[in-house]
């Protein structure tokens, strides 16, 4: 074999090693990127894949609180048992598979990309600092979805949310679109003011916790939860090889990393950011079925949907102390009235022991 021969041949064997290499990328592109972390959350750089139904016990276990199953994944490791992050942040971009980021701490491939939500970490912020009225916020705005518990009711009570709100907001004082690299993105389209208005979004964030700054330094953690599909929107519509999505996937990247920048520096360096980005979730396989004997009682009268009462996990230590507890007391109560029932009264008794024995006759 000659050596052009065997050059041509090394060219095509690499090639397909660059398409194996392609499509491989293409089919697991999904990521979950840590914008910025404290120093005591300590994130591991490596290419540790991790399921997205266990973004949110990643997120509780960053912010110190416990999950139900161990999360055996080797990016985080444990910290410190009293220090916990002030904040903590994720944004789920839907619709492109990585951003090209600046700087980040640290990046992992996303297996299995269903759908989740933040729902238990917040119940958990909420029930454990109810008194300090922690900042608790989810928003998806092409949803026009919004949840906001604790000091975010009066802080975040002027953000649009509705699309028309949003879009309202792009022409007003402070919009985004004066300081936004445009180019082929227009103002006037559906898809382009979606996008837009999800940037108008991220930044009346941080404007208003300027506003604020204070509720950043309390003692309660503050929890953010942001989707956005602007994106998604445009590749449907244009194409991924559009010079729209591209201009816009650029001016995502430089917004978040802005976004998350301003965030942690609000929070005194101590708040977590995470970016997960997904190209579309996949709809998780689940079989539903009913008994044709289930029984047309509801076991719990607070609820028309015939809804169990919801587990408190503090049951199983709650049951433990009242059965030890009680099992203690009965044996107790068992040993003493033995004792008393054999006891001696004129051996053991102090008061036969002191009265006399005999009759006084005057």
């Amino acid at each position: 074999m000659s050596l052009t021969n065997w050059g041509r041949m090394e060219a095509v064997f690499y090639a397909l090693f660059v398409l194996c290499y392609q499509v491989t990328a293409g089919v697991h592109g999904d990521s979950l990127t840590v914008l910025q972390a404290p120093e005591f959350v300590s994130f591991q750089k490596g290419d540790w894949p991790i399921s997205g139904e266990k973004i949110p016990d990643l997120v509780a276990l960053t912010m110190g609180f416990s999950v139900q199953e161990d999360l055996s994944w080797p990016g985080l490791q444990a910290g410190p048992l009293f220090q916990r992050p002030r904040a903590n942040v994720l944004v789920v971009v839907r619709g492109v598979d990585s951003l090209a980021l600046p700087q980040s701490v640290a990046s992992y491939p996303l297996e299995n990309p269903v759908p989740f939500t933040l729902d238990s970490v917040a119940e958990t912020v909420h029930s454990l600092f109810a008194e300090d009225t922690p900042i608790v916020l989810q928003l998806a705005p092409s949803e026009e979805r919004l949840y906001m518990l604790g000091k975010a009711n009066a802080v975040f009570e002027d953000l649009p949310v509705t699309l028309q709100q949003i879009r309202a907001r792009l022409s007003q004082d402070g919009s985004v679109l004066p300081s936004l690299p445009l180019n082929s993105l227009s103002r006037n389209a559906e898809a382009d003011l979606l996008f837009l208005s999800e940037v108008q979004v991220l930044h009346d964030i941080t404007a208003l916790l300027q506003r604020h700054r204070h509720l950043a330094k309390d003692h309660s953690p503050d929890l953010y939860s942001l989707e956005l599909s602007g994106l998604e929107e445009l590749s449907r519509l244009y194409g991924q090889d559009s010079p729209q999505y591209r201009d816009a996937t650029a001016i995502l990247a430089s917004v978040l990393q802005k976004f998350g920048e301003e965030l942690y520096n609000l929070y005194g360096s101590s708040a977590v950011v995470e970016v997960v980005t997904v190209k579309t979730f996949e709809a998780p396989l689940t079989r539903k079925s009913r008994s044709i004997l289930q029984s047309v009682q509801i076991s719990n009268p607070g609820s028309p949907y015939n809804l169990a009462y919801q587990y408190n996990f503090n049951y199983a230590v709650v049951f433990n102390i009242v059965l030890w507890l009680m099992i203690g007391l009965a044996l107790a109560i068992i040993a003493i009235s033995y004792n008393l029932w054999n006891m001696d009264p004129g051996y053991d008794s102090i008061i036969y022991r002191m009265t006399n024995q005999k009759i006084r006759m005057d």
